[in-house]
């Protein structure tokens, strides 16, 4: 059996994971990213109870329930690479004996819910709506990192590149689908659905133009114009891709919902993005504790 080293799962003195700062006892069965710090307590305030709550770093969590059901919820910070220390560190907690550092014979699953912010590509996803993504679009290249060829669907992924004529000097675009079940849960007819595509960077890896020119000036055009069997890219943001590889390679389950707060086809944005969140929020978790 297999020993992991304390250089590979760094525990702090007292014996909480070393970037998110808990122990085993502080994860629900139901997890709820979100992005923002301050997102944490904007959930948190509609539970019945609250058992515990800490902070490092920007990795706010609080745990309590909701309707008899058990929630920790996380701020991640923004990115990709944020997605690969939370949802490891996660695992790590459910998943290896902390004493031992043995991956434990029997694997527990987590139900795993992105809520957060996103930018619309199409005119008819108005700013306030919400979207939720059933498939992952990555450009930022963290699965590549792990042996993961085995989740992707290549068959989108070609047509995708093909289409946008995506460069080879980039790392190559994946697509993961969302958990079906959990989509079940979280689908109503008020909400958008489609591919959430996740770029590495908040500024030219999405397009946007200050000082600095951007390697292909059309991608958000062509981003836009992609379809295939229906589907599209409906929404542009940086971590739904990244939670849904992960989430399937340790085996759990997830789902991203977001709210659209900014239309890049239109240029438009939200009058009263706190507001959109709010809504975001409510109606996710109406549907999580029903």
């Amino acid at each position: 059996m297999r020993t992991i080293g304390p250089s590979e799962l760094i525990l702090n003195p007292d014996g909480s994971i070393y970037h998110i700062n808990l122990k085993p006892e502080h994860i629900a069965p139901n997890i709820i990213f979100v992005g923002d710090q301050n997102r944490v307590d904007k959930v948190s305030k509609h539970f019945d109870r609250i058992e515990f709550e800490t902070q490092k770093r920007e990795f706010k969590t609080v745990v309590g329930s909701l309707n008899n059901k058990r929630f920790t919820v996380i701020s991640t910070g923004i990115g990709p690479d944020n997605i690969d220390i939370v949802l490891n560190e996660l695992d790590a907690l459910i998943n290896i004996d902390l004493d031992t550092r043995t991956i434990k014979p029997e694997l527990t699953s987590l139900n795993i819910v992105r809520m957060g912010t996103s930018g619309s590509l199409h005119e008819d996803i108005p700013v306030d709506s919400i979207v939720l993504g059933k498939f992952g679009l990555g450009f930022d290249g963290v699965l590549h990192a792990y042996q993961s060829r085995n989740l992707f669907e290549t068959e989108l992924e070609n047509a995708f590149i093909k289409h946008t004529c995506y460069s080879e000097f980039k790392s190559r675009p994946y697509i993961v689908k969302n958990s079906g079940k959990l989509e079940k849960t979280l689908i109503s007819e008020e909400i958008f659905s489609g591919i959430t595509a996740t770029a590495g960077g908040f500024y030219g890896p999405q397009g946007r133009v200050l000082r600095l020119a951007v390697q292909d000036e059309k991608l958000n055009e062509k981003i836009q114009s992609f379809e295939f069997k229906d589907l599209r890219v409906t929404n542009l943001e940086m971590e739904t891709s990244v939670i849904y590889g992960l989430s399937k390679l340790l085996g759990h389950k997830a789902v991203s919902m977001n709210a659209i707060i900014a239309n890049r086809a239109n240029l438009t944005f939200s009058k009263d993005p706190y507001a959109a969140v709010e809504k975001m929020i409510q109606y996710s978790l109406q549907k999580l504790s029903e």
